[in-house]
């Protein structure tokens, strides 16, 4: 089997819900932030992204699961913040292996369409 060349290829995969993207790689990069950081506008910042973006990602996230992936944490001595739910991080794990589990199929069936890409990058002469 020929790998794809580095550097050339990737896989993107994104679960739509009508218009809507419920889990992208942005969307689930974004998780991963909120579970390091605790906070949406944290997450944001690491992501470069504004707090408003950040917020409406979220939100069509919990809009499309039938249970929120993040729920607001109350606030206390240390203030408020955003947690990954439980339903949230089964499905982040989900999304993670079945980008695993698609690469792989791809991987495995695409051995004649990686070994005709271009290996600079740059459109061949016709």
């Amino acid at each position: 089997m020929i790998d794809p060349p580095a550097g050339h290829t990737e896989l993107k995969l994104r679960i739509c819900l009508g218009t809507d993207v419920a889990m992208g790689p942005g969307k689930a990069d974004l998780l991963d932030a909120l579970v390091r950081t605790g906070s949406i506008s944290a997450a944001a910042r690491h992501m470069g992204m504004s707090y408003r973006r950040a917020w409406l990602l979220i939100d069509t996230m919990n809009r499309c699961f039938q249970v929120p992936v993040v729920a607001a944490k109350t606030g206390g001595k240390d203030g408020g913040g955003a947690i990954l739910t439980d339903f949230g991080r089964v499905m982040l794990a989900d999304y993670r292996a079945m980008i695993v589990q698609a690469q792989a199929v791809i991987t495995a069936s695409a051995e004649h369409f990686f070994a005709h890409l271009a290996t600079s990058g740059e459109p061949s002469a016709t």
